[in-house]
């Protein structure tokens, strides 16, 4: 029997889940980095009025505020001209607006999936239900995808202290190209994930009906096989045309570590400097290694953290590392005109990545997160400028003042540990961190 006309011989049929170990660059692309929602959303909503067949979303947050109302109504507008609409929303970060946004979706075509839904309170006792979907991805028509660490939410509107005078410093990037095809692939994964196999079954209808069901299950099998595609055996290292990107993922199956190695990677590579900002900062031994290490052979690094807390567990668990990592060369610095919600690095002239991954026990053991690698010197100075203004605004933190944490910064210390050692426990992460 011929194979002419099986989709599992048709080059473009694609795995439901990709699953490399490592960030797998491709050449050719486009990357415009997108600062916070302000640019995100107008960008977003645009290539989402403009889709011809389908969209992906998943996200953290989705709030019910103006700039809510307008990313719900273009998801809606898109699904009610016949544009498949799939949208994942986190059952916590998204709980208190699912009715609004289940009520506004009714009746449009869009599929609302809920990742771990807490509508009861013996979900709580559920297993995994602190590992979290903490990522913010959008794909449209498969030609441009959306990656950052924007909710859907105005960056002045903060959930626990309410609206502010200034917004968030965030960021996300749009992009183009090869890349494009891995967040598609991602966001599919999670949405269908939470959807509890409603892709799954619509294949099995299909393989019942099909007079041939062989090249029926020969296709369902290959899309369920979780495969480690390789850029046509191209490796990081080898040229590429710019802009080279890779898009890297942290789940809890076979990249659990996934974009935590690549940061690692990249610090101890480093020759220059290593700038990086994040708002969660409790990294693990390997990591802080990576930071002394370098710090010490003559790069400069420089972190910037808060300086206006939202949480004072996530403060204090930055705030007791301050000591070891001064002491060895690293500057802190802390962000004091708004909330800091931002996710990036830089490293050198041509590495930066931008996304969700906060680096702290969660983001790098239990949540769901996606960041985007970019190798492209144009794109890292871009980032890199920011970077410096944002510094410019900040508060660089006195070495002098930390030189000696004294018995009660010893206490604060393993207070912390103890925390984020019993929260991984509870939550199933297993080793050391």
């Amino acid at each position: 029997m011929s194979d002419a006309g099986d989709p599992v011989a048709t080059p473009d049929v694609q795995p439901l889940w990709h699953s490399p170990r490592g960030p797998e660059f491709s050449g050719g692309n486009e990357v415009q980095l997108l600062s916070g929602g302000d640019a995100l959303f107008p960008a977003q909503n645009q290539a989402i009025s403009t889709a011809r067949q389908e969209v992906w979303l998943a996200t953290y947050i989705f709030h019910n505020d103006a700039a809510g109302m307008l990313t719900m109504q273009a998801l809606r507008d898109a699904a009610l001209r016949g544009v498949r609409v799939r949208v994942v929303v986190d059952g916590f970060g998204s709980k208190q607006c699912l009715r609004w946004l289940e009520a506004q979706f009714e009746g449009s075509g869009v599929a609302l999936a809920v990742f771990r839904p807490i509508d009861r309170w013996w979900r709580w006792f559920q297993p995994g239900q602190l590992r979290r979907l903490h990522q913010k991805m959008c794909v449209v028509d498969g030609e441009i995808a959306f990656v950052g660490g924007v909710n859907i939410i105005d960056d002045r509107n903060d959930l626990n202290h309410g609206m502010c005078e200034h917004p968030r410093l965030d960021f996300a990037v749009g992009l183009r190209g090869e890349v494009v095809n891995q967040v598609e692939q991602a966001c599919r994964a999670v949405w269908t994930r939470a959807w509890l196999g409603r892709d799954f079954g619509e294949e099995l209808i299909a393989f019942v009906r099909s007079p041939a069901p062989l090249r029926h299950a020969r296709r369902l099998l290959r899309r369920l096989r979780m495969q480690a595609k390789h850029s046509d055996g191209i490796s990081p290292d080898a040229w590429l045309p710019p802009v080279r990107a890779a898009f890297v993922l942290r789940d809890n199956w076979r990249r659990r570590r996934t974009i935590e190695h690549a940061y690692v990677h990249a610090i101890r590579s480093a020759q220059r400097r290593v700038d990086l900002v994040t708002p969660y900062f409790y990294p693990g031994r390997a990591f802080r290694q990576a930071l002394r290490d370098t710090a010490k052979r003559g790069v400069e690094v420089r972190l910037l953290l808060q300086g206006k807390v939202d949480y004072r567990i996530a403060g204090m668990a930055a705030a007791v590392l301050y000591e070891e990592l001064l002491r060895h060369g690293v500057r802190i610095f802390e962000y004091t005109p708004a909330y800091l919600h931002a996710k990036v690095a830089v490293v050198d002239d041509d590495w930066a990545t931008v996304g969700s991954s906060n680096i702290d026990p969660l983001s790098l053991l239990l949540n769901l997160e996606a960041n985007v690698i970019v190798q492209d010197p144009v794109f890292a100075k871009q980032l890199g400028d920011v970077f410096e203004a944002a510094l410019a605004q900040s508060r660089e933190v006195d070495g002098s003042k930390h030189q000696q944490p004294g018995w009660r910064g010893v206490l604060r210390r393993g207070l912390v540990a103890w925390i984020a050692y019993v929260y991984l426990r509870v939550a199933g992460a297993t080793g050391r961190y």
